[in-house]
């Protein structure tokens, strides 16, 4: 028999465990309670969401940062459509890795600093030809890939492609 209360103060450690199981601590969007959540992240309005985003690793991934320009959220991989990153997987030099691993690092800190929005880009496009949800990244009126292009870890997607090596 177990002690009274004892489900009382366990009730939490017992919620956590599917939430930390499933490798993250993703919370429903803020706007739209449980109907916006059932929507999930493909919806093609405007959803504003808070999760607790960890670096991508293993296999596994639920809610991580992958790179400077991708990420996953509750389980659907999404590209931020505006802007282009250094690459982190096979970099071209030392220095494209070195910004790299920058912009993944500061989009982390981005995402992890409070309630943003996903909005569907200008041109309509949803996905991109690797199926990635394509969505701008906003925290009211300003741009999650345009503070990375501001601080140099980015630019702009569509323009010129950035040369991270010197040549």
């Amino acid at each position: 028999m177990t002690k009274p209360g004892s489900f009382r103060r366990h009730w939490l450690a017992l919620a956590l465990v599917p939430l930390v199981a499933g490798g993250s601590l993703a919370l429903w969007p803020r706007a739209g309670g449980a109907q916006g959540a059932a929507q999930g992240v493909s919806g093609a309005g405007a959803e504003q969401h808070r999760a607790l985003f960890p670096m991508c690793s293993g296999a596994a991934r639920v809610t991580c940062v992958v790179d400077g320009d991708t990420i996953w959220l509750r389980g659907t991989k999404i590209r931020i459509a505006d802007i282009d990153t250094p690459e982190v997987s096979r970099p071209g030099c030392e220095r494209e890795a070195v910004l790299g691993r920058r912009a993944t690092e500061r989009l982390r800190e981005l995402l992890n600093a409070g309630p943003f929005t996903l909005l569907p880009p200008p041109d309509g496009r949803l996905q991109d030809r690797y199926g990635r949800e394509l969505r701008l990244v906003r925290r009211g009126s300003t741009s999650l890939g345009e503070v990375l292009v501001r601080e140099g870890l980015a630019v702009r997607w569509g323009g010129p492609r950035a040369r991270w090596c010197p040549a």
